[in-house]
């Protein structure tokens, strides 16, 4: 049996699933504020979070259809906040103009969120759509 470190201990898990809309990002990023809030992060941090969550949601509403969800992920682990943002459209389809990996992820809004986290993951599978993983680590 593989043991499992104390800071990888999930201290809670909350789950969001909202439109693919730019009205309802504000929604995401005041749930993710709530989540960050309730650890030891400083103000500018939650900004960072915010901001961070807000890019990534951004970036899924780009590339989605009519009717498309983006499910956002926070796991509270003992020293860090995992945040997973992922988009898929009712098919499964990440985009129907048939977009490469590398056209789907890029521009400031990934330069942006890789400089305000301090880990940022992301895939790309025609099959399961687009998922943006990333961490804040709670200050020393």
């Amino acid at each position: 049996m593989k043991a499992v470190s104390k800071a990888q201990v999930t201290q809670g898990l909350v789950d969001l699933r909202i439109p693919a809309a730019a009205e309802w990002v504000a929604v995401a990023r005041l749930a993710v504020a709530a989540v960050a809030n309730r650890l030891s992060f400083s103000y500018e941090e939650i900004e960072d979070v915010k901001l961070a969550v807000a890019e990534a949601c951004t970036n899924c509403i780009h590339y989605a259809a009519p009717g498309d969800d983006i499910d956002i992920r926070c796991e509270v682990l003992v020293r860090e906040l995992q945040i997973r943002v992922r988009h898929a459209g009712p098919s499964g389809e990440t985009d129907s103009r048939n977009r490469g990996p590398d056209e789907a992820m890029d521009g400031l809004g990934v330069f942006l969120i890789q400089s305000l986290m301090d880990t940022v993951e992301y895939t790309i599978d025609p099959k399961t759509g687009i998922e943006l993983r990333m961490s804040k680590r709670l200050p020393e």
